[in-house]
């Protein structure tokens, strides 16, 4: 019988392209592969029902369960009342309290036998690890971000992040390997557990760049710039309007292509602010599209924008995956000077382009030098091009994970599934 690897995600598969090239690259190396998630978000019903038709493994979509949001509201009072004793909060009331689909996401998960349960997001990390216990199976732990240090300074965010650090403490020893989307979440996931990690990279397969993509890494003129910058919400701290500032600034005509949902009117009011700085001729919003054209929709511009503020801790150590989309497609990023990406732009040589987000003065200089010399521009889209093909992509970084997995199960053989 094949080894049986059960993947456990809050929210659509379509908002997760990590989920996705996991569980490619494990179906493909020879696993029975389920992935369970979350069906919430209409808007990406659509590309879901694509993804899920198309895709080789087994999805299963958990429905919106009724009353959730009150449990949450419940839990986290109760959870307050405890902490405030002084009394530990109990993981499986910490798990309720930090919100989210984890009571749906562990009955379903619980309905699938497995020998590993891969777990994504804190949500994931809570509904995963009893089902694991459960069927004496091992569990694992994707670290997309650092999750115990994504608190901010608004209201209830320190006890949030207390419940995080609950779940985190309590079932991060059990797993059988962790994984980390930077090499600074990895450490920062050692520092405060003392846990071991593999580092795998935002990075997508090649076969994601046609040849559109090469055409558009070797086009442009002299004397503009067509820059992009995508996600699934589009917000006001990201530091688009920092980049909108500077681009009042340049010599260089600059036009800017913002691409994600509009939900929460973030897209709306940096229109407004586009107005009002007198560029908004010059600003565009487009739709969200489906993960798998992101590469190719990048590869119709010239630069791409992997902005990050330090408003977290997170935000300091993470590396989008807007990053590696760029590449991928051919482009140079313009890349805030966070520790993270400080770290990796001397990996990327011309192709990255740091800048700080209190300055922007030096963002329109920094576009201005990419307009004013074509042979620089297509110098950086050249190295980009190069290392996406070289080393930034699936084919590559999906061999750190596969090792990863393969290491776990060998070390199970003669051994309890998980350590309890």
């Amino acid at each position: 019988m094949n080894r049986r690897i059960c993947i456990v995600s809050p929210g659509n598969l379509a908002s997760n392209p990590r989920v996705l090239k996991e569980a490619d690259a494990l179906h493909g190396a020879g696993y029975d592969v389920t992935a369970v998630v979350c069906d919430y978000t209409e808007e990406l019903r659509d590309f879901d029902d694509k993804i899920t038709a198309k895709v080789p493994w087994t999805v299963v979509r958990v429905p919106r369960p009724l009353g959730e949001r009150a449990i949450s509201i419940v839990a986290d009072r109760l959870a307050r009342i405890i902490a405030g004793t002084g009394a530990r909060v109990p993981v499986v009331l910490a798990g309720y309290a930090h919100g989210g689909p984890v009571s749906a996401l562990r009955r379903a998960a619980l309905a699938v036998p497995a020998d590993l349960y891969i777990a994504h997001y804190t949500a994931g990390l809570a509904a995963a690890a009893p089902v694991a216990r459960h069927h004496r199976a091992m569990l694992g732990f994707d670290a997309e971000d650092f999750h115990s240090g994504e608190g901010g300074d608004g209201p209830g965010e320190a006890f949030r992040m207390k419940m995080v650090e609950t779940i985190e403490a309590t079932n991060l020893p059990s797993c059988a390997y962790v994984t980390a989307a930077s090499p600074l979440i990895g450490k920062a996931y050692a520092t405060r557990y003392g846990l071991a990690s593999t580092t795998v990279l935002n990075v997508f397969p090649l076969d994601l760049a046609t040849a559109s993509t090469c055409a558009g890494a070797a086009s442009g003129e002299a004397t503009s710039l067509r820059v992009y910058w995508f996600s699934q919400t589009i917000g006001l701290d990201r530091g688009l309007q920092t980049f909108l500032q500077a681009m009042t600034r340049t010599r260089t005509r600059v036009t800017f292509d913002v691409r994600g949902g509009n939900q929460w009117g973030g897209g709306d009011r940096l229109m407004a602010l586009a107005r009002d700085l007198g560029i908004g001729d010059r600003v565009s919003l487009l739709p969200k599209a489906p993960p798998d054209q992101m590469v190719v929709l990048a590869a119709a511009y010239d630069v791409g924008l992997s902005l990050e503020l330090e408003s977290t801790e997170n935000r300091r150590l993470c590396l989008g995956n807007k990053i590696f989309t760029y590449l991928l497609a051919g482009l140079p990023v313009v890349m805030s000077d966070t520790p993270a990406q400080c770290n990796l732009a001397p990996d990327l040589g011309a192709a990255a382009i740091l800048v700080s987000l209190s300055d922007p003065d030096t963002i329109a200089a920094a576009l201005d030098r990419l307009a004013s010399s074509p042979g620089a521009l297509a110098e950086a889209k050249s190295v980009a091009f190069r290392l996406s093909r070289d080393r930034y992509n699936w084919n590559v970084e999906k061999n750190a994970l596969l090792r990863a997995v393969a290491e776990a199960f060998a070390r199970r053989e003669g051994g309890p599934a998980c350590k309890q």
